[in-house]
């Protein structure tokens, strides 16, 4: 059997903790100013708080108080990657599961606004994650349609992972309970590859996507759009205030997830994916789907190639101490896999 088959036969596992879904993103900045003027002017979130050295977004129908975090710093990068889990209880639990992997663990307890304690682990890649239970509700403004701006962002999606090696990311994630809903493989049976997978908890496509290139470091942050319009308005809305080249790739629709989509780049270069028309995967018999790397309509369902930035670059993650972490190159590429268009 091949490791991409064992994979997927394994399957998630069994946990005694619920993560429920993936919650917010804490994003290191050099200009605190510029970054609320790109995601509150320009992308339209909703500021609902700012400190001196942070601010803090959420989208149009999120009750939480932040799904976006930017915290102002001398070297851009990755400061959290948060989940939400279901009961205060499950902390404790997955605090078991970490230290039985020998990862140390670490607690806070309202260094955020808005929030309450957390777990904070460095999992075996040198990803920051974070787990909390309870955080700050705020007014319900999905139906402001007097206010709202931008798309408008209504809420936080997904992160996107560079990973070196997609399979033993993809495991992790498994063991964390994360089913797989579409994943993307080279095409020698003998030899079959992982180069990207979508993995989740909540009936989406994805909280957790996996994309094989050098890591650890975030490809992107997921923010979901309610209808595709708004991803055009949005991109019609940056260029009219001189910000056209901080669209990078698209507007265009997925093949993997069937996402209408447009890939942005904030002020830092920390990269925003704006996504909508995804689909429902919470049917227990819910099969993960096959594509292949050869098939040009899986990045892009319309065949468009992908700027190699979209491979190449990506936000370096911070540890506990500010310093970026190490990265290393993966052993595959995508644009290696075959001579046709690359979506």
């Amino acid at each position: 059997m091949s490791n991409v088959n064992e994979l997927l036969a394994t399957g998630p596992s069994e946990t005694p903790f619920d993560i429920m879904r993936c919650a917010y993103g804490e994003l290191v900045v050099t200009d605190l100013d510029a970054s609320v003027h790109f995601y509150g002017d320009l992308l339209g979130m909703v500021l609902t708080e700012r400190t001196e050295d942070a601010a803090y977004f959420r989208g149009w129908e999120e009750r939480g108080h932040h799904s976006v975090v930017l915290r102002q710093g001398p070297v851009a990068g990755v400061g959290r990657l948060s989940f939400r889990v279901r009961r205060d209880a499950d902390l404790e639990l997955l605090q078991q599961e970490f230290d039985r992997r020998g990862l140390a663990t670490s607690w806070t307890d309202g260094d955020l606004a808005g929030m309450s304690r957390a777990l904070r682990v460095t999992d075996p890649f040198g990803y920051p994650l974070e787990f909390f239970h309870a955080m700050e509700q705020e007014e319900v403004l999905l139906q402001r349609f007097d206010i709202q701006r931008g798309a408008p962002i209504m809420r936080f999606d997904h992160f996107n992972l560079h990973v070196p090696n997609v399979e033993e990311a993809f495991r992790f994630w498994q063991e964390l309970g994360f089913l797989c809903s579409e994943y993307i493989s080279t095409d020698d049976a003998a030899t079959e590859t992982v180069t990207g997978a979508w993995l989740r908890r909540k009936p989406g496509v994805h909280d957790v996507a996996l994309t094989a290139g050098r890591g650890p470091r975030l490809h992107h942050l997921g923010l979901y759009v309610g209808e595709t319009g708004g991803i055009m308005r949005a991109c019609d809305q940056l260029a009219a205030a001189g910000y056209a080249k901080a669209i990078e790739r698209g507007p265009g629709r997925h093949g993997v997830s069937n996402a209408f989509f447009v890939y942005l780049r904030d002020p830092d270069g920390h990269r925003i994916e704006l996504y909508a028309c995804d689909y429902y995967t919470g049917d227990p018999d819910h099969k993960p789907l096959r594509w292949s790397v050869n098939d040009e309509r899986c990045r892009s369902f319309w065949g468009t190639k992908a700027p190699d930035s979209w491979y190449d670059e990506s936000s370096l993650l911070l540890d506990a101490q500010g310093a970026t972490v190490e990265t290393r190159a993966s052993g595959v590429d995508e644009r290696a896999q075959h001579s046709e268009v690359l979506a």
